[in-house]
Parts: C-alpha cells; sequence; structure tokens
C-alpha cells in the first residue's frame, strides 16, 4: 500500500506527565468547537451546582453518583470538541472533571484555562496564514496585471 503523508498541524500536549492530547490548535474547526461548548459547559456547571446544593447533607453517595455523571458528561463534551482519539479519563490520569485542585478551582475549570492560550494562539497562525496567502494572491494578481 502506498503511503500518504501530510501535515495535518497536530500537536502533541503530555498533560501532568501521564496522557497526551493530540489536536491542531491552528484547527479553525476545533477553535469553534471549542468556544462554542463554552454555554454548554457553564451550563453543567451551574446544573451540578444546583443539584449539589439540593442534595441532603448527609448523602455522600448521590453526591458522588451527582460528581461521576458530571465527569462523564463532560468529558464527552471535551471529546467531542477533541476528537475520539483524546480519551480525557486516560489524559487526565482517571481525575475527575470536578475534582478541586490545589488551587481551589475545579480541575475542568484549571484544564479549559490551559488550552485556551494554546487554541488562541493556533487561531493567530490560522488567521497570520490567511493573511499571507491574501497578500501572496494580491501580489500575484498585482504582477500578472503589470505583465499584460
Amino acid at each position: 500500500m502506498n503511503q500518504l503523508n501530510i501535515d495535518t498541524g497536530v500537536e502533541e500536549y503530555c498533560v501532568n506527565g501521564r496522557g497526551v492530547l493530540r489536536f491542531n490548535p491552528a484547527d479553525p474547526n476545533l477553535y469553534h468547537r471549542f468556544f462554542a461548548a463554552a454555554p454548554e459547559l457553564e451550563a453543567l456547571d451551574r446544573e451540578l451546582t444546583q443539584k449539589a446544593a439540593a442534595l441532603p447533607q448527609d448523602d455522600g453517595a448521590q453526591g458522588l453518583t451527582l460528581l461521576a455523571e458530571y465527569d462523564t458528561r463532560i468529558k464527552a463534551l471535551l471529546t467531542g470538541i477533541f476528537g475520539p482519539e483524546n480519551d480525557f479519563d486516560r489524559v487526565l490520569g482517571g481525575v475527575n472533571l470536578a475534582g478541586v485542585g490545589a488551587n481551589g478551582k475545579r480541575v475542568v475549570q484549571n484544564l479549559l484555562e490551559a488550552l485556551t492560550p494554546v487554541l488562541q494562539g493556533g487561531a493567530q497562525r490560522h488567521l497570520q496564514a490567511a493573511a499571507d496567502a491574501a497578500v501572496a494572491a494580491a501580489d500575484a494578481a498585482r504582477a500578472a496585471r503589470g505583465a499584460v
């Protein structure tokens, strides 16, 4: 079988020395999916907060079930954004996204804050490449008109 190798811009990020996250940060589709998911992420966070507040104080089992459900739903959303090859349970070493980091923020918030500048930088690279292509096309058009 013949091989066709193309540069898709996919980069690898080792997360906390454990799992590997693979994606193209300059892919406009990924950028769009990531930021379009923000309202859904916020809604899930509000839902978790409301459901947790409604639980009886002595019902730890329901609380753990709620956190596991939240984790599953957020990881499914992230898989939809970054692709099925990125298993966020494996990437994060099994850590629940509803868990709280040492900084007092939920793990999902820490993850999103870490990814945002990577995606913003990728979007800037994409826009710069598009601008460079437009300039090259305009230069070629001017050169073609000058040669006539």
